[in-house]
C-alpha cells in the first residue's frame, strides 16, 4: 500500500518559506503541447511584478530540478516520520521505499508549487481558458449531466464556415499529403523537434514516417484533416494538427467522431497564438464532412476532462539503460545487479498456441474484439477492414530484420490459437513510439513499446472477475507481450489505467509512472468515466477502451 498523496501534500504545506521566488510556467498556449509557454504579459510596473511572487516551500527548493531523479533522503525521512506519527492504516505499510516512490509518482515539485495534486493536476485558472470558453465543451464547475448528449446541434453543410480561418500575415495554410515522403518527413521533423517532451526536457517523442502513415491513414481518412501551417517566405512547416474518423460508442450512444491528435507549433512561434487557430481550422474541416463530435487527450487540464488515466511504466526490459538515462532509478537497499536480476524475463513466450497474427485471423479477431469491448463504457467500433489496419498494416517490410522486429515495423500483434479447435481465444498488440534522449552522451534514443488493444475469451466465463480467472489469463497474455517486446529490443513497456489493465499491472511488475493523461470529448456531455479511479460502480480503467496513439 502506498502513502496517500493527500498526506504528502499536507506535509509540504506546513513548510512555507516566504523568501522564494515563484517560477510557475502556467501561462501556456491554450490547447498546445505540454511544454508550450507564452511570454509573460507586460506588467505596469516593477513593483506590481514583485507583488506577484509567491511563496515556495522548503521542500520545493530542496527538490528543485529533481524530476525523474532520486528524492533527497531528508525529505523521505520527514514524510515517513509524519505518516508514522499519525498512525492509521497507511502508517502500517509505510517505509522509505514506498514513500520515495510516492514522492516520485506525484511529481512532487509540481505539488509543492501548487500546480498539481490529485484532483487538480496541471489545473489552470479559468481566466486562462478564454478559447475553450467559446467552444462546445463542458465548462469547469459544471456538474455531471442528467443524460448524455450533444452540446450544440449539428449544422447543414451550407451553414458551416466555407473559408479557412485567417492566419497572421507571414503564414499560410497547407494540406499535408501523408503519401508524399517529402511532406511526411516534414511532419516527422516538426514533431521530433517540437512536440511533447517531459518536464525536464530529457525525453521527446520521435514519430517515424511509418508511424505517421499508420496513425493518419486509417480506413476512410480525409486528407483535408491533416492541417499544416507554413511560413509564406520559405514554405517551412511550423504548425500541424490532424484528425481521423472514428465510430465511437460512449455508453449507449454511437456516433461518428474525429480523433484529434499531434497538435504542434514550432517552439519559436509559441507567442503567435497559432494553436487555437489550428484547432478551429481542423474543427471546420471536420464539420464540412458532417461530423460534429471529437475525442482528444492532453497532459494538461482544459475544460473539461471526463476521465483521468494515470501513466504506468515498467523498467523491466533494459534496466541498465533506463537507469543510465535517468528514466528509472535504483531503489534504496538494492544494487543495479539485483534490480536487473529481479526484472529478467524468459526468452520464450509462455502461453501454448501463441503466434504472430496473420491475415486469416482477421474474422475471428474482429469478432473477439467486438465482444470483449462491449464490457467498457467508451470504445471505438471497428469492422474487419479497420481491425486489419490497426493490427497488420504497420507490420513492417516482409523479409527484413529478424523474427522479432522487421524494418519499419510499428505494430506487433499476436493471437493465441487453440490447437485442437483452431479457435482464436486471445489476442494482444502493442506499438512502437520511441523518444529522443536529449543531450545524453551515450544514448540518443529510448525504445518504448506501448500497450495497444487486447482481448481474451476468459472474460466471458461466469464469475471471471470474482474467481480471478480473467486476471490470471491476462497476466499470462501481457507477460508474453513483455517477452516479445524484450526480444524486439525495446527498453521499456508502457500502459495506462484503462480497459482491464488494473488486473495485471502489479502482478506483471509494472511500476507506477508520474505522467497523467486527460481524456476529452468535443460537443458531447457525459458523466465521468472510470479511468484511474472507479466511477459510478464501474471498476478502475473500465470506462475507457480507446487507445489514442
Amino acid at each position: 500500500m502506498s502513502v496517500p498523496t493527500s498526506k504528502i501534500e499536507e506535509i509540504i504545506d506546513t513548510t512555507q518559506d516566504s523568501d522564494a521566488q515563484d517560477d510557475s510556467d502556467d501561462n501556456r498556449d491554450v490547447g498546445e503541447n505540454d511544454d508550450n509557454q507564452n511570454p509573460q504579459e507586460p506588467s505596469s510596473s516593477t513593483g506590481s511584478s514583485k507583488k506577484k511572487k509567491k511563496k515556495k516551500s522548503k521542500a520545493a527548493k530542496a527538490l528543485n530540478a529533481l524530476t525523474g531523479k532520486s528524492i533527497p533522503q531528508s525529505v523521505v525521512d520527514r514524510v515517513l516520520e509524519t505518516v508514522r506519527a499519525e498512525g492509521g492504516e497507511a502508517s502500517e505499510h509505510a517505509n522509505a521505499d514506498n514513500v520515495r516512490q510516492a514522492l516520485e509518482q506525484m511529481k512532487i515539485m509540481d505539488v509543492a508549487k501548487g500546480k498539481a495534486g490529485i484532483g487538480g493536476i496541471n489545473k489552470k485558472d479559468m481566466g486562462e481558458h478564454k478559447f475553450w470558453s467559446t467552444q462546445p465543451v463542458p465548462q469547469m464547475g459544471e456538474g455531471p449531466p442528467e443524460e448524455d448528449g450533444y452540446i450544440e446541434p449539428s449544422k447543414p453543410a451550407e451553414e458551416v464556415r466555407q473559408d479557412p480561418y485567417p492566419l497572421p500575415k507571414d503564414f499560410e495554410w497547407t494540406m499535408i499529403d501523408i503519401n508524399d515522403p517529402k511532406q511526411t518527413a516534414e511532419v516527422h521533423e516538426l514533431l521530433s523537434l517540437n512536440y511533447v517532451e517531459d518536464d525536464d526536457a530529457t525525453f521527446r517523442f520521435k514519430y517515424s514516417a511509418e508511424f505517421l502513415q499508420w496513425a493518419l491513414q486509417v480506413p476512410g481518412y480525409y486528407k483535408e484533416w491533416h492541417v499544416g501551417v507554413r511560413v509564406k517566405s520559405n514554405k517551412k512547416l511550423v504548425g500541424f494538427i490532424s484528425g481521423v474518423p472514428m465510430l465511437l460508442r460512449v455508453r449507449k450512444h454511437k456516433f461518428m467522431a474525429a480523433e484529434i491528435n499531434y497538435l504542434c507549433v514550432h517552439k519559436k512561434l509559441r507567442s503567435k497564438r497559432l494553436a487555437p487557430v489550428l484547432i478551429k481550422e481542423v474543427t471546420r474541416q471536420v464539420h464540412l464532412k458532417g461530423i460534429f463530435q471529437a475525442i482528444y487527450t492532453a497532459g494538461v487540464v482544459v475544460p473539461t476532462p471526463f476521465s483521468l488515466l494515470l501513466g504506468i511504466n515498467t523498467g523491466n526490459l533494459n534496466v541498465t539503460k533506463l537507469v543510465d538515462v535517468q528514466f528509472s532509478w535504483v531503489p534504496r537497499n538494492m544494487t543495479l545487479a539485483r534490480m536487473i536480476r529481479l526484472n529478467q524475463l524468459a526468452n520464450k513466450m509462455q502461453l501454448p498456441g501463441i503466434r504472430e497474427m496473420t491475415e486469416s485471423d482477421i474474422p475471428q479477431v474482429t469478432e473477439l474484439y467486438a465482444k470483449y469491448m462491449e464490457r467498457f463504457d467508451m470504445v471505438p467500433i471497428m469492422n474487419a477492414h479497420e481491425i486489419r489496419h490497426q493490427f497488420l498494416s504497420g507490420g513492417g517490410k516482409a523479409g527484413t530484420g529478424d523474427k522479432w522486429r522487421r524494418e519499419g515495423q510499428v505494430v506487433w500483434a499476436y493471437v493465441v490459437e487453440n490447437k485442437d479447435t483452431h479457435k482464436i481465444t486471445d489476442f494482444l498488440s502493442f506499438y512502437s513510439l520511441p523518444s529522443t534522449v536529449i543531450n545524453h552522451q551515450k544514448h540518443s534514443l529510448l525504445e518504448a513499446a506501448y500497450l495497444h488493444y487486447y482481448a481474451s475469451d476468459a472474460a466471458f466465463a461466469e464469475n471471471a472477475d470474482e474467481n480471478g480467472s480473467l486476471s490470471h489469463r491476462l497476466q499470462g497474455l501481457i507477460g508474453d507481450a513483455l517477452i516479445i517486446a524484450n526480444n524486439a529490443k525495446f527498453d521499456v513497456f508502457n500502459a495506462l489505467t484503462m480497459m482491464d489493465n488494473n488486473l495485471f499491472l502489479k502482478e506483471t511488475r509494472f511500476a507506477t509512472g508520474n505522467g497523467y493523461l486527460n481524456f476529452y470529448l468535443y460537443n458531447w456531455r457525459t458523466a465521468p468515466l472510470a479511468g484511474m479511479k472507479s466511477e459510478n460502480g464501474v471498476s478502475i480503467g473500465r470506462g475507457i477502451g480507446v487507445v489514442m496513439v
